[in-house]
């Protein structure tokens, strides 16, 4: 199993990067937000990973953090959820998020993410609820209760964002923010209300 890699920058595509490792071009499929933390093409960095393999394929999977790389794997051991949508679910929302949202078994939530219906949803929260502890159990912290983060992104839902917009415009909001705070950050995040 590869852990991690170490190596230069290569390239950048919308959903990987290109890392070269002692002459080699490894392409690591990524979640936007791991694309995003990372420096510019030609610097140094160290990546996380995950190799899937199958029969007819190996795929490396990479990850900003240890704590994305954890529930990546959990995800991928529920039925009916494979890499490329537990990729997706790492990419619509932060890991402390998204495990916050399993844990309190918002359907909603997960049923949001690209490539998950709510009877899938469903799944997930039965088989992985009680193997995450909170968001504590993969790294970090949510943004706000729950509650709070449902409530602000339902208003956002209601203007009209759709629930990738919402889920990106709330990512980095103040801790114990109330939701009307959460919205007024997610609205400035989007370049203000759609018109």
């Amino acid at each position: 199993m590869i852990d991690f890699v170490t190596g230069r920058i290569a390239g950048k595509g919308p959903a990987h990067c290109v890392l070269e490792v002692g002459g080699v071009g490894l392409r690591l499929a990524m979640s936007t937000g791991s694309l995003a933390a990372l420096p510019h093409a030609g610097d140094t960095v160290t990546v996380f990973t995950h190799l899937h393999v199958r029969e007819d394929e190996l795929s490396l999977f990479g990850f900003e953090s240890a704590a994305e790389k954890d529930l990546f794997e959990r995800l991928i051991t529920v039925s009916g959820v494979g890499p490329k949508v537990a990729l997706a679910a790492l990419s619509s929302y932060e890991p402390a998020v998204l495990a916050e949202a399993i844990t309190g078994e918002d359907v909603a939530v997960v049923s949001s993410i690209p490539g998950i219906g709510a009877k899938t949803a469903q799944r997930i929260i039965l088989e992985l609820k009680d193997k995450l502890t909170g968001a504590g159990s993969v790294g970090g912290r949510a943004v706000a209760s729950t509650g709070v983060v449902a409530e602000a992104r339902d208003a956002l839902l209601g203007m009209g964002f759709s629930a990738a917009e919402a889920a990106t415009a709330l990512k980095g909001a103040p801790a114990d923010a109330s939701a009307g705070l959460l919205v007024k950050h997610a609205l400035k995040r989007l370049g203000g209300a759609r018109r």
